[in-house]
C-alpha cells in the first residue's frame, strides 16, 4: 500500500488529469456542452449516471484525457464519492473541476487499501494523488485514513501471527511513539487479580498465554476516558465449541482491540486534552483439558460470581474485569467496542455497529456523529426487564441466558453490571467486517464506528 500522505497533497497548480463531478439531474446539461469528440467517446463507452459510474473523456491531444464519475450532489460530497475512481484509475495525479474533494478525500485514501501482508499484487496499480488547496484538512484525513488501515491490517491478520502478544506489541510500539506508559498483567498476576481474563484464556498455549494491556497517556489534570477494546485473538467457542463455519472468521473476535488501539492512537496524535485509559484483555478462547467449563462459576475482579451457560459468550467475561479495572480509575466516559454478540448481527447486519449507553446525552452525540461522518449506528435498549434472564441459581450472574432471546442486549447487561451508574458508558456491539466489497471499503477487516467515536471525542474535548 503506497503510504497515505502521498495520496493526498496540496494543490500547487502543478500539471494533473481532472474530474468532472456529474449529477444524474444535470446530466443531459453537462452532456450537450461537451465537445462531439467527448460525446462519441460517452456513447461508445455506454456511460449511463449511475452511481459510482465514470467515463474517460479524451481532449485535444491523445494525453489530454479526464474523466468524469457520477456523484449525487456536486455540493456536498460524501466520503466514498471518489472512492471507485480511486480503485480503477490509473497511476497519476488528480485534481477535481471547479471544486475541493472535501470529505470525499477520505474515502481516495481508504480505496487504495492493499492488506499485502502474505501476497504481494503484482499487478495492482500504482498511486492515485489527489490535489487539494484544503491543505489544513489534510492531516486529519490521512490520520483517519491511516487509523482505518490499522483496523483493517490488525483484523486481517491470521490469528497466528495476531495473538495476545502481538497485540501487545502493537500497543507497546504504539506507547513508545507517544510517549505514553505501558503496563501488562499476566501468568500469576493475571489469575489474581482479572480471573475471569485468565479463566478464559487459561487453555491457550504460552506463545499466547491471556494478558491484560494497558496504555496510560496524557496530562493526570484532564478528564479521563477509558477505552476498551475486546482482544479475543481467536475464538474457538471453548468447550461449547463453535462449529467451522462459525469459527473461520474468528481471527476477528479481536476487532473490538484493533479498535480501541486505533482510536486511542487518533487522540494521541491530536493530542486531545484527555487523561486517556486503554485497556486490551488479550486472549485466546482455547481448548485443552485445563478449559473453563460450562456450569463453573468464576469470580470476577469486581467481585460479581459469574455462572458459565456457555464457554463461547467470553467476550463479555474478559470485558467485565477490563470495565472493572477501568472504573477504579473515576473516569467520565469509558467506550467500548467488541465483536460480542451474533445476535446484534441479525438484528442490524454487517455495517451498523448497535451502540448501548446508559446516558442520552452521550448516546445522542454519537448518533449524530455517526451521522455527520458516513460511519452509521444504531442505538439499541439497555432494557433492563431483560435482567432477570441474567439470573443464576448459584452465582450473581449468569453469562449466557437460555433461550437465546435479545442476546446483544442481555450481552450489554452484563458488561452494566460491571459499571457505576453515575459514569457515562457508550459500548460498540460492532462486526469489525466487510462481507462484500464496496468502492472505498474492501472486503475483510473494516472500521466500523471508529469515526464516529473519534468525532464524538473531537466535539466533546477538542
Amino acid at each position: 500500500m503506497s503510504e497515505l500522505s502521498a495520496l493526498l497533497i496540496p494543490d500547487k497548480g502543478q500539471p494533473a488529469r481532472l474530474i468532472h463531478l456529474v449529477e444524474s439531474q444535470g446530466y443531459d446539461a453537462w452532456l450537450s456542452v461537451r465537445t462531439p469528440r467527448q460525446r462519441a467517446a460517452v456513447e461508445a463507452q455506454r456511460f449511463k449516471p449511475t452511481p459510482f459510474a465514470s467515463v474517460t473523456l479524451p481532449g485535444e491531444k491523445p494525453e489530454d484525457w479526464s474523466v468524469a464519475t457520477l456523484v449525487a450532489d456536486t455540493a456536498a460530497l460524501t466520503p466514498w464519492c471518489l472512492a471507485k475512481l480511486a480503485e480503477t484509475l490509473p497511476e497519476g495525479t488528480y485534481r477535481i473541476e471547479g471544486r475541493e474533494p472535501g470529505a470525499a478525500a477520505l474515502g481516495w485514501l481508504t480505496a487504495q487499501y492493499r492488506f499485502e501482508k502474505y501476497r504481494k499484487d503484482d499487478k495492482a496499480a500504482g498511486p492515485r494523488i489527489l490535489l487539494t488547496a484544503e491543505v489544513a484538512r489534510i492531516e486529519e484525513t490521512v490520520r483517519i485514513a491511516a487509523a482505518t488501515a490499522l483496523v483493517r491490517d490488525l483484523v486481517n491478520t491470521p490469528a497466528a501471527d495476531m495473538g495476545p502478544a502481538d497485540l501487545q506489541a502493537r500497543a507497546e510500539k504504539l506507547a513508545k511513539a507517544h510517549d505514553a506508559e505501558i503496563a501488562v498483567t499476566k501468568g500469576h498476576d493475571l489469575e489474581a487479580e482479572y480471573p475471569m481474563i485468565h479463566a478464559v484464556g487459561m487453555a491457550a498455549e504460552k506463545k499466547h498465554a491471556p494478558r491484560l494491556i494497558e496504555l496510560v497517556w496524557g496530562n493526570p489534570k484532564h478528564p479521563r476516558v477509558a477505552i476498551v477494546g475486546k482482544g479475543v485473538c481467536f475464538d474457538s467457542g471453548g468447550l461449547d465449541i463453535k462449529p467451522s463455519a462459525g469459527m473461520r472468521l474468528m481471527k476477528k473476535d479481536m476487532g473490538g482491540a484493533a479498535h480501541a488501539l486505533a482510536l486511542a492512537k487518533l487522540v494521541m496524535q491530536q493530542r486531545l486534552p484527555i487523561r486517556l485509559h486503554l485497556l486490551i484483555p488479550a486472549v485466546e478462547n482455547a481448548i485443552a483439558g485445563n478449559a473453563f467449563r460450562p456450569g463453573d462459576v468464576l469470580k470476577s475482579r469486581k467481585g460479581l460470581t459469574v455462572e458459565i451457560g456457555n464457554t463461547d459468550a467470553e467476550g463479555r467475561l474478559v470485558l467485565g474485569d477490563a470495565l472493572a479495572r477501568a472504573v477504579e480509575e473515576k473516569p467520565e466516559l469509558v467506550i467500548d467496542f467488541a465483536t460480542l454478540t451474533g445476535a446484534a448481527r441479525v438484528a442490524l447486519g454487517p455495517d451498523l455497529p448497535a451502540l448501548f449507553s446508559n446516558d442520552d446525552a452521550l448516546a445522542d452525540a454519537l448518533l449524530a456523529a455517526g451521522h455527520a461522518e458516513d460511519d452509521p449506528l444504531w442505538r439499541m435498549p439497555l432494557w433492563a426487564g431483560y435482567g432477570e434472564m441474567l439470573k443464576s441459581d448459584i452465582a450473581d450472574l449468569n453469562n449466557a441466558p437460555d433461550g437465546g432471546l435479545a442476546g446483544a442486549v442481555t450481552a450489554a447487561l452484563f458488561l452494566e453490571k460491571f459499571l457505576p451508574g453515575e459514569i457515562a458508558w457508550a459500548h460498540f456491539d460492532t462486526f469489525a467486517w466487510r462481507p462484500a466489497a464496496r468502492p472505498g471499503r474492501p472486503k475483510g477487516g473494516e472500521a466500523l464506528g471508529l469515526r464516529a467515536a473519534w468525532a464524538m471525542l473531537k466535539g466533546r474535548y477538542g
